[in-house]
């Protein structure tokens, strides 16, 4: 059973440890396929106040192709404190082999996503595909526990929307804790709703009294004021893991108990300058772009600065066109919406 200590001091999730790994603050930043490189987690790292990263969704076989000594998809920076790297498995990957490569850099921790419901994952019988299949979820968990002796958690929503769905739960919460998984993390949304449906999180406690492991949870998790709301909805969670808004505001983290200084022109071009530190130009200019669609949600006028920045044909033109509006002193809106993406 997972070694866990979950401490409440004035503000909830203080501090968490997991399979001997202390996580101070009990804060988790998401993974977001595209976003959560390590680029994007020195930026949060540097305001501070996340007690743990996951990185974006990683191809497991691509791993033994990849050096970790340079690759932008492996990189560790050392302010990255408590890093645990999320992989795309499959049944039939040489897991040992990926296990022993991952080794190499020194996680914190591995994290299998199973909550992923695109097609092209789907049809690798990965993410939301292997949730389902239980046999091969039990054997490719058996596997991993096998040859990685570390924190291992699983990255999880409720299910297909369809009847039976709390006993195929419930299953699997047993098939994690029968196969040494050490911490959930619960997306309470069905596969099928995406992001189109609220995040439901009157869920925790059944899923919290399922099992022993610590379950984290995700989804809407927009900041501390959701505490100040009803704290007692999140008190059966180990802790919080914050998603499409610490990619909007990397600084919410360092903003939990107290507002945060931002230079909103310093983060952006901390960001690109990153990017450009990380990957090619070719792959640069996508993630610029990407980061771009979210953290233009802070401005009243975002959406003219997102197609600015997604219009721009090169590097140099996408940093003009957005220093030209950030310079401009924006309007800001007192709470970026982050419907629809």
């Amino acid at each position: 059973m997972s070694a866990f200590l979950l401490l409440m001091g004035p503000s909830m999730f203080k501090e968490a440890t997991i399979r001997g790994v202390t996580f101070n603050p009990a804060l988790f930043c998401a993974p977001l396929a595209g976003l959560t490189h390590s680029a994007f987690r020195r930026v949060v790292a540097n305001f501070g106040g996340c007690g743990g990263f996951w990185t974006e969704m990683l191809a497991a076989k691509q791993i033994l192709r990849e050096d970790p000594r340079c690759s932008p998809y492996l990189r560790r920076s050392p302010g990255e404190h408590r890093l645990i790297y999320q992989l795309m498995l499959r049944q039939d990957d040489p897991i040992e082999r990926i296990i022993s490569r991952l080794a190499e850099i020194g996680p914190d921790g591995v994290d299998i996503n199973l909550a992923c419901h695109a097609p092209v994952i789907r049809n690798l019988d990965a993410g939301s595909s292997l949730f389902e299949d239980l046999p091969a979820l039990t054997s490719v968990l058996a596997t991993v526990r096998r040859c990685w002796p570390g924190l291992l958690t699983v990255k999880i929503r409720l299910g297909r929307d369809a009847d039976g769905w709390q006993e195929r739960f419930t299953e699997r919460m047993k098939c994690f804790e029968d196969n040494g998984v050490d911490a959930v993390v619960l997306h309470p949304r069905f596969f099928e709703d995406k992001f189109k449906r609220r995040a439901r999180h009157e869920h925790l406690a059944w899923a919290a009294s399922l099992t022993r492991i610590p379950i984290i949870a995700n989804g809407d998790i927009m900041g501390s004021a959701i505490l100040r709301k009803n704290p007692e909805l999140f008190k059966p969670a180990a802790g919080l893991m914050i998603g499409r808004m610490a990619i909007a505001q990397p600084w919410v983290f360092a903003g939990w108990n107290k507002p945060a200084s931002v230079d909103y022109t310093k983060v952006w071009t901390s960001m690109f300058d990153n990017i450009l530190e990380d990957f090619a130009p070719e792959v640069a200019i996508s993630r610029i772009k990407l980061f771009t669609k979210y953290y233009a949600r802070n401005f009243t006028f975002g959406h003219g600065f997102q197609a600015a920045v997604s219009n721009a044909p090169t590097l140099d033109a996408a940093r003009e066109t957005a220093l030209a509006f950030l310079e401009s002193k924006p309007t800001l809106l007192d709470e970026p919406s982050l419907t629809g993406i």
